[in-house]
């Protein structure tokens, strides 16, 4: 019996890879918020000045996860200050999902942090985004108070490290 194998690995956020996955992400939840789905002008738009150059060594990481090499997925970690690191832009492709990939990827993300010094992760995340709350809570994330304010955020969690 063969093992189906996940990878995750650092990547500039604009390797062809990354820059396809964060297309893909934030058309799903762009999409899902709109109900119906984003055009390629609006995820331009919606991907423009939105701060990913930080999610590199020493303010952050994003890595790409790949199951069987292909590229299936991403997340990335924002230190925000001395102590807390924010999870963001975590999403694994449709065809991807139920193999384990995105428990992995979680746990790959929280390491990423705690090399980069932090001692407690926290995120902001929308009601409707059922799925991504279910997996913040199997792995012991809990509601926290809001940390920072924006038009698509509904609820936060925070977990110590």
């Amino acid at each position: 019996m063969t093992r189906m194998t996940w990878t995750f690995s650092p990547e500039r956020v604009d390797t062809p890879d990354a820059t396809a996955l964060r297309r893909d992400y934030y058309g799903d939840v762009a999409g899902r918020y709109w109900q119906r789905p984003a055009t390629e002008a609006e995820i331009d738009e919606g991907l423009a000045n939105d701060g990913v150059e930080l999610l590199a060594p020493p303010t952050g990481q994003f890595l790409v996860a790949r199951f069987e090499g292909k590229p299936a997925g991403c997340g990335g970690v924002l230190m925000l200050d001395g102590e807390r690191a924010e999870l963001t832009r975590v999403f694994l492709r449709h065809g991807f999902r139920g193999a384990g990939g995105a428990g992995a990827l979680l746990r790959r993300l929280e390491e990423e942090a705690r090399d980069l010094g932090a001692r407690r992760m926290v995120l902001n995340t929308r009601l409707d985004l059922v799925e991504a709350r279910t997996l913040y809570a199997r792995h012991g994330y809990a509601e926290i108070p809001a940390y920072c304010t924006g038009p698509y955020m509904d609820i936060w969690y925070g977990k110590e490290l």
